[in-house]
């Protein structure tokens, strides 16, 4: 195989003996479906050869290459060990809040600017991926990976040990945290676009968001019981802990995925990108070819440049905005009005949101390949219907990537997610408005969670789906723009509430999600348009490439 096979993403299939007389039944049930083979007994062996010949020649080059040389099981491990390490960012975050009024105390500021150490952190949270992430790309996800739990157990003494007369030190610490947290979700995205095809990538992103769902579900919990139990510090020195050993077990264990480095896992990673105990893809196969020389570090602003994937981020990150403006208030919201609750007692209190993005996290993947296979299986059916002979189209050249309705596909449910969402958000400060029964708004925050997190999945999903070559830097955009405007709004959130009251904070939350809903239909418009155009530039980017590199080498041979 060409070296520019394996980077493409596929081992060769195994090509049956064609000289065999026995052919397994599963090979003979997918000839049939391609051509009917004479049987007559009028038909010599000469005949019959080639006929079987000609059929083995039409399976093999029907039959779809792996996108990956690693097993299910090897990849749903490499997902795992990938969300497990994404739960860091969400819950360094969020074990955070139900501490705030303590810190606040201890520190003797208000809770405004306790806040504000959660502006700064949304702030590094969005633009340290845009350094991480394109190093991931270039450099292996792995290294990059141990690299950002290594800096996230650091910080995380650091602001443990902070002194409560040094306030300006727990802005900085918090900064450190987040540029070592926020980071490890770019990565692994871009994780799940080397080891994913597109049919099944929405269900591994489901599974590995749920670890990133986890954080918010847990993390206050954990918070809100060692601020009371052990002290406000004791949150930092568990954090320091888990994600040191999480570090060791990435160490340990996570093999290096990068296709550029790797292909499609075939070619041996570099002696320092290998795990120590390679045990996941210790059986797959080994290819001799050289390796590929490194990609150039690109700039994942350039990302910007494209008219449909700001529509998408921005759309995206405003969305987003509300949900953590939501998210940051509950703490201080659930105290003032619901007095008799403790820090324990409100830290529970974010399992109900916690728990509907957990819920969201595992049937959103699952809607979003179900959605694939339905729009895909409808192409074929109408092709199919007008072709001359249906039975030799192939299925995949109807539904090659270039001409997949890609963006119906992912965005086809999202506005009823955002109505949903939108509903509820509104519902949620009346029911804090009026005071009514605690069951009420936590009610409606598991509906939030659950709607949140499938806007977010479907959103990521399909961005990954625009740009798979570059996973982590498109993510790393993602954070940016939204972890940007999640923290201009979080900054304002109780300025807003003591304005104009708990509940047309909230309609007003739930209006600017009114405001970007029309960006759905637009993106299922004019992305096939925009998407068309990037594949052909980068067909006539990859063409001159190539003529420059001939044309070098020619001069070289005249030279000498």
């Amino acid at each position: 195989m060409t070296l520019s096979g394996r980077l493409d993403g596929a081992n060769e299939p195994h090509k049956p003996d064609a000289t065999k007389p026995n052919l397994d039944t599963q090979a003979l049930g997918k000839q049939s479906l391609y051509q009917s083979p004479s049987t007559t007994l009028e038909c010599d062996e000469a005949k019959s050869k080639e006929a079987e010949k000609a059929e083995l020649q039409h399976m093999e080059q029907t039959t779809e290459k792996p996108y990956s040389v690693f097993t299910k099981i090897e990849i749903w491990l490499i997902v795992g060990m990938t969300s497990i390490g994404g739960i860091f960012s969400p819950l360094t975050s969020n074990s955070y809040f139900p501490a705030i009024p303590t810190i606040a105390d201890a520190f003797h500021k208000s809770v405004e600017l306790i806040n504000l150490t959660v502006t700064v952190y949304m702030i590094l949270q969005g633009v340290s991926p845009m350094i991480w992430g394109p190093l991931a790309d270039r450099w292996g996800r792995r290294l990059i990976f141990l690299a950002c739990l290594f800096i996230l157990a650091l910080s995380c003494v650091g602001v443990a040990l902070t002194p409560t007369d040094a306030y300006w030190l727990l802005l900085v610490m918090r900064c450190i945290q987040a540029a070592g947290s926020a980071s490890t979700i770019a990565v692994g995205a871009g994780v799940i676009a080397d080891v994913a095809a597109q049919h099944e990538r929405g269900g591994y992103y489901g599974f590995y968001s749920l670890g990133a769902m986890f954080g918010p579900c847990i993390g206050p919990v954990i918070g809100g019981a060692l601020a009371e139990g052990l002290g406000w510090r004791s949150i930092f020195w568990f954090l320091c802990i888990s994600s040191a050993v999480w570090f060791l077990v990435m160490l340990l264990f996570f093999p290096e995925t990068l296709r550029a480095m790797v292909g499609d896992g075939s070619i041996p990673a570099p002696l320092y990108q290998r795990p120590l105990i390679p045990l996941i893809g210790r059986n797959r196969p080994q290819t001799d070819c050289e390796r590929p020389p490194p990609k150039p570090l690109a700039n994942p602003l350039r990302l910007f440049l494209y008219p449909d994937v700001d529509l998408l981020l921005f759309s995206n990150g405003v969305i987003y905005s509300v949900f953590y403006g939501v998210t940051t208030s509950i703490s201080t919201l659930f105290q003032q009005v619901y007095p008799f609750l403790s820090e324990t007692d409100i830290g529970l209190c974010f399992l109900s949101i916690g728990g509907g993005m957990l819920i969201g996290g595992v049937i959103t993947g699952k809607i979003l390949d179900r959605e694939y296979i339905n729009i895909k299986e409808s192409l074929v059916r109408k092709a199919r219907a007008n072709a001359s002979d249906p039975e030799a189209l192939r299925s995949e050249d109807v539904v090659r990537d270039e001409d997949f309705p890609i963006e119906v596909a992912r965005f086809r449910t999202m506005p009823i997610y955002l109505a949903i969402f939108t509903a509820t958000c509104m519902g949620y400060g009346w029911s804090l408005q009026q005071e009514v029964n605690i069951a009420c708004p936590l009610i409606l925050l598991i509906i939030m969670g659950y709607t949140i997190v499938s806007i977010l999945n479907t959103t990521q999903t399909l961005i990954v789906d625009l740009l798979p070559s570059q996973g982590s830097s498109i993510t790393a955009c993602n954070n940016l723009v939204r972890c940007s405007l999640g923290a201009a709004l979080v900054s304002i959130i109780d300025i807003i509430i003591n304005s104009v009251g708990i509940g047309w904070a909230y309609v007003i939350l739930g209006g600017m999600c009114i405001a970007v809903s029309p960006a759905m239909f637009l993106i299922m418009r004019i992305g096939p348009k925009y998407r068309t155009k990037r594949r052909a530039q980068q067909v006539l980017h990859h063409v001159v490439s190539t003529f420059m590199c001939l044309d070098a080498s020619n001069t070289s041979v005249l030279q000498s």
